[in-house]
């Protein structure tokens, strides 16, 4: 049986191994060993996308915001459901994963990277969040494994209520804030309503019609 080969690995800022690995031209991200993400598993990731920005068709300059760039599948759903003349602003901190995905060697998402919607941010999406007031129709966190399931501490804040209140003061008026998240979380889902958002939550399995259940927290603006 082939094996996984490592083709890079960096460290996170809080010293994590991160690294990117092939196998039969599929690849996948692992922190410390851990598996975070693969090409085979994106639907979930494009359901987030397509639920987000479902209310931006008919706004003009439209912003979304997202936050983890992963494989790019979120990003590139997001630019297939928002017009010509949107921003898409897409944070991550990781600059390893933003050369993986750049790298033409790989079959990732330099395309999607490369348009003229696309401004990339290497930075942590929490800071675009609260430098921001009233700024992105849409903003979609795709970090880590969602509200409890983090490899790494710090992304905790973008979950708790300062960050979610910071979110939603980011937002335009009528604005979604969507979370993907690899279980239910009855108790963030309240800290959503709390608030201020009407909250949705979606399962989605990791495949079209198989694989694993993941849940979509969507908050929308009363």
């Amino acid at each position: 049986m082939k094996k996984w080969t490592t083709v890079d690995q960096a460290l996170t800022p809080d010293g994590k191994s991160i690294s990117l690995h092939e196998h039969d031209g599929s690849y996948a991200i692992r922190v410390d060993g851990i598996p975070l993400m693969s090409t085979r598993q994106h639907a979930s990731e494009e359901k987030l996308a397509e639920l987000a920005c479902a209310h931006v068709h008919g706004i003009r300059r439209a912003r979304v915001l997202i936050g983890g760039l992963g494989f790019g599948f979120t990003l590139r759903a997001v630019l297939g459901a928002v017009a010509a003349d949107a921003t898409v602003v897409m944070a991550e901190i990781l600059g390893a994963v933003i050369a993986w995905n750049r790298n033409p060697a790989f079959p990732l998402a330099a395309d999607v990277l490369a348009d003229p919607r696309v401004t990339v941010r290497q930075q942590d999406v929490g800071e675009v969040i609260r430098e921001a007031r009233g700024s992105f129709d849409s903003i979609i966190l795709d970090v880590d494994n969602g509200p409890a399931a983090l490899s790494t501490g710090g992304n905790g804040r973008l979950y708790d209520s300062a960050g979610l209140q910071n979110a939603r003061a980011a937002l335009r008026p009528a604005g979604c804030l969507a979370l993907w998240s690899a279980a239910p979380d009855p108790a963030f889902e309240r800290l959503m309503v709390q608030a201020g958002f009407i909250v949705e939550a979606r399962r989605c399995r990791s495949h079209a019609s198989s694989g694993r259940w993941h849940t979509l927290f969507l908050g929308r603006l009363k």
